[in-house]
């Protein structure tokens, strides 16, 4: 079931009568060929004016039975039918009418509206797009109303433009016009709208409300640019944190606020708040550019290479041209390259110089420091166990003297691609981790390397 606001709601029930009105115009139209069938519609068409619909409805069965061709007999059949609430006996007489008069809008509207309450959109939509009552404001705001309800936004913006032209005093229209651009995130053009709609009615009280909600927001983003303007990039967050507050309902505002949100902690070098916000955004929208590339930026400050090539790569494929997207990208490259060639002497903390001693005392207050098990945010925990793995290895280089001999000499023994021909092999810990788990940096003795390969 399709939920239909109130004003269409109200719309929907007033049309049969509506319609009714307007397909006074329609008399005489396909004679028939039975005066007696003339004469039951006349007789059906006064008692339905009446308001007697049962009496109404028996006259117009008999202008159908006889004349089977003569669309208007259906149509006030089916009018009928609408009027005593019964919309599924209206609906095989609004096709029968299309059938017989392909170009007969208000039934394909009725029809149109029908298939919309049933939650038909499809069939609905096809039959609002057939109408094509150009000259008409209401049926032009009828359609944008169900538009609304198609969740078609672009189609219902062009019909309520037409419907404010065509009606020179037209304020409902422009109301409408500004909630939808509202909704779709659009402060500017939300307020140009609605300030079309206070010139023609100051004192227009659904306007009114809905400017003064549009101006403050409007005022709250607009000091937040200017904020990021000038480079200040904590206060700026904190006005859009104030344009969440002002608008929590809408969410493409929300989603507009985080992603701003997410530049300036990027900016400002907040790197794991940033991740956090900019994840949020690249949630609801994976294939956002602008939290992408301000995600990588962050990864890059965090030295999370890896994941900066990642977020740099997506936005790539969604923004092929962007000088920045390109640039990023090869910088995380040339730092990933750059961070696998690894100091152990640095990781420890020690110098050349120092003696086994020293670089055994260095491993193990850094090994409890960094052991994963401290760390509960996933995030974290992550660089927790990159870093335990590391501290790791440096230890095992640094106390082996023929692998720190190699080390020394500008050969990373642990990496199996700087290897100068055979001598022998020595355990990697390549597969993180996962294969590193079985590794006790506490036992007792000498700190033997437990390892448990998949």
């Amino acid at each position: 079931m399709v939920a239909i606001n109130p004003v269409a709601h109200k719309l929907l029930n007033y049309v049969p009568f509506l319609l009714v009105l307007i397909d006074l115009r329609y008399e005489g139209v396909n004679g028939g060929k039975d005066g007696g069938v003339e004469n039951h519609l006349e007789m059906g068409k006064k008692l339905l004016a009446a308001g007697q619909l049962a009496d109404a409805l028996s006259h117009f069965h008999a202008a159908v039975d006889g004349d089977t061709k003569n669309y208007m007999a259906y149509y006030r059949r089916a009018t009928v039918y609408l009027a005593m609430g019964k919309s599924k006996s209206a609906l095989p007489d609004l096709s029968k009418v299309i059938e017989l008069k392909p170009d007969f809008t208000s039934a394909r509207l009725q029809r149109g509206n029908l298939l919309l309450k049933h939650g038909k959109l499809d069939e609905a939509e096809s039959d609002f797009k057939k109408v094509t009552c150009v000259w008409d404001a209401d049926s032009r705001e009828m359609r944008a109303e169900c538009f609304i309800q198609l969740g078609e936004m672009g189609k219902a913006i062009s019909d309520l433009k037409a419907a404010s032209k065509l009606k020179s005093d037209n304020t409902q229209a422009f109301y409408k016009l500004s909630t939808i651009y509202y909704n779709l995130g659009d402060h500017e053009m939300s307020l140009n709208e609605v300030r079309e709609c206070l010139k023609l009615d100051p004192d227009h009280k659904q306007c009114f409300s809905h400017y003064k909600q549009v101006k403050k927001l409007n005022k709250q983003i607009q000091a937040a640019e200017e904020l990021i303007q000038q480079q200040m990039y904590s206060d700026a967050v904190s006005k859009y944190e104030s344009v969440m507050k002002t608008e929590p309902n809408v969410p493409q505002f929300i989603l507009n606020a985080k992603e701003r949100m997410c530049h300036c902690l990027s900016k400002d070098q907040q790197t794991a708040k940033a991740i956090s916000v900019c994840s949020e955004v690249l949630k609801a929208d994976p294939q956002n550019v602008n939290a992408l590339k301000d995600r990588a930026d962050a990864y890059l400050q965090d030295d999370q290479y890896e994941e900066a090539i990642k977020d740099f790569e997506s936005a790539q494929e969604h923004s092929e041209n962007d000088r920045q997207i390109k640039e990023g990208l090869e910088r995380a490259q040339r730092l990933l390259k750059q961070s696998q060639k690894r100091d152990y002497y640095k990781i420890l903390g020690v110098k050349r110089t120092a003696q086994k001693k020293e670089i055994l005392k260095a491993y193990r207050k850094l090994a409890q420091q960094w052991h994963p098990d401290n760390f509960q945010d996933a995030e974290e925990k992550k660089k927790a166990e990159k870093k335990f793995i590391d501290i790791a290895q440096a230890k095992e280089v640094l106390t082996d003297p023929e692998m720190r001999s190699k080390f020394d000499q500008g050969e990373d023994p642990m990496d199996p691609e700087s290897q100068q021909g055979g001598g022998h092999h020595h355990h990697h810990f390549h597969g993180g981790w996962d294969n590193f788990q079985g590794f006790n940096p506490f036992g007792s003795g000498p700190f033997n390397f437990k390892f448990n390969f998949n």
